[in-house]
């Protein structure tokens, strides 16, 4: 996984053009049956639009000795993404709003983007700017802002239901390490460790695409199907450091891919639940209102939460090997779960008559039996929603005690399982 991340640093990304085909195809090397899709500029995708496509061959700014300060050569962070193209002199006065820094990492360039607001700008470290003097600065950047696609990959590996599991990760930001190429990586050896097993329970739909517009326009392309048929998802992003475990609910908070995704977490240390107040990724598409895929976030540490994000600080030694495997691990982990889980429905409305079953006891008095009572608990829980070990948290019983009422209700006819998923 770091050897590919290494392999995809250098390529200059954003949420359109030929540094996300480029990603693609790489990955493509990885993932037979990868499909990649383009989306014409103009598209209409719930209340957005598809952009124009940018493409940017350079850039760099000439102090007034003619020397290069910034050359986008040397990193690609040092363009605002989607600059409009400029070439042109100014005094350090005018170049001052066209400049981004930041003050309190001063070795650092920031990753700044203006997808939505014509404009151009140029970012380097404060200690740099610190240095420029008065004079003639010569600004260039070639880039075009045209009407062209935006893209997406896509793979599906088929298993015994057609019930899936979604993953989604995102492929849009330039050379960086934890914040952009640990997702993807980390994905990719997951699918291919997916299509490895060898039998899947459920359908694996793995999807890369760019953050926010390329989620929310495959959501609107797919959004009947991803409804009816997903009944589990992770959004994995800045899963590839040495630093926490993480977790981020859904919107409901409680769905049965939470209760999993949890009690995993609860493995790791250092680890840290989030809820979806805490959002920022793409899972402010799959779980908005009208959507509301049962979907997750997993991560190492949490975007914005560690210092080097967002700046050429998140390099290819933020990420390591061992953080990487941790991470895939824990999806991993969260997946094994899923795939044994087993769901139940009552078969009646209302509490059953348990008496005339030989399930309750014969005479009343003022307390209930223990083993009476978790028949009760369990039929109360049985809605499709709370496997034998969700039902054990709860209860605060054992496992093996939750389990063997379970199989005396289904032998009873009061039980079924839901073999073929999860529902949501």
């Amino acid at each position: 996984m770091h050897a590919l991340a290494t392999r995809l640093f250098p390529i200059c990304r954003s949420i359109t053009g030929a540094g996300v085909r480029e990603t693609l195809g790489i990955l493509g090397e990885y993932l037979p049956g990868l499909e990649v899709h383009e989306i014409p500029s103009g598209t209409k995708a719930f209340d957005w639009t598809v952009p124009d496509e940018w493409k940017i061959t350079g850039a760099y700014l000439e102090g007034p000795d003619g020397e290069r300060i910034i050359d986008f050569a040397n990193s690609n962070l040092h363009v605002v993404s989607y600059s409009m193209p400029v070439d042109a002199e100014f005094s350090r006065e005018e170049l001052e709003p066209h400049l981004y820094s930041d003050a309190e990492l001063p070795d650092a360039i920031p990753y700044v983007t203006s997808y939505y607001h014509r404009d151009w700008g140029m970012c380097l470290s404060q200690r740099q700017r610190d240095t420029l003097t008065d004079g003639t600065y010569r600004a260039v950047v070639s880039s075009t802002l045209e009407p062209g696609h935006l893209t997406y990959g896509e793979l599906v590996i088929p298993g015994d239901s057609s019930e899936e599991v979604f993953v989604s990760t995102y492929v849009c930001h330039p050379s960086l390490a934890n914040n952009e190429l640990s997702g993807p990586v980390v994905s990719t050896a997951l699918a291919r460790w997916v299509m490895s097993l060898p039998r899947r329970r459920y359908t694996y739909r793995f999807v890369f695409v760019p953050e926010s517009i390329g989620a929310i326009t495959y959501t609107s392309r797919n959004l009947e199907h991803l409804k009816r048929h997903v009944i589990a998802g992770f959004n994995l992003t800045c899963i590839g450091d040495d630093g926490d475990y993480s977790y981020l609910a859904s919107r409901l908070g409680n769905l049965p891919i939470d209760r999993i995704a949890k009690r995993v977490l609860a493995t790791r240390s250092p680890a840290v639940t989030y809820s979806y107040v805490d959002r920022g990724s793409d899972e402010r598409t799959y779980c908005a209102p009208g959507i509301d895929l049962p979907l997750v976030s997993l991560m190492r540490t949490k975007y914005g939460a560690y210092r080097e994000y967002h700046t050429s600080l998140d390099d290819l030694s933020v990420i390591t090997p061992t953080g990487l495997q941790g991470g895939l691990d824990l999806v991993r982990d969260c997946i094994d779960e899923l795939e044994r889980a087993e769901y139940f429905t009552a078969t009646v409305l209302a509490e059953p008559q348990l008496g005339r079953r030989g399930l309750y006891h014969s005479m009343h008095a003022r307390t209930v039996a223990d083993v009476v009572l978790l028949r009760t608990h369990v039929l109360a829980y049985a809605d499709g929603q709370h496997s034998v070990l969700d039902m054990s948290e709860i209860f605060e019983i054992p496992v093996d005690d939750v389990q063997a009422v379970v199989d005396e209700l289904i032998e009873h006819g009061l039980l079924v399982s839901l073999s073929e998923g999860v529902g949501t």
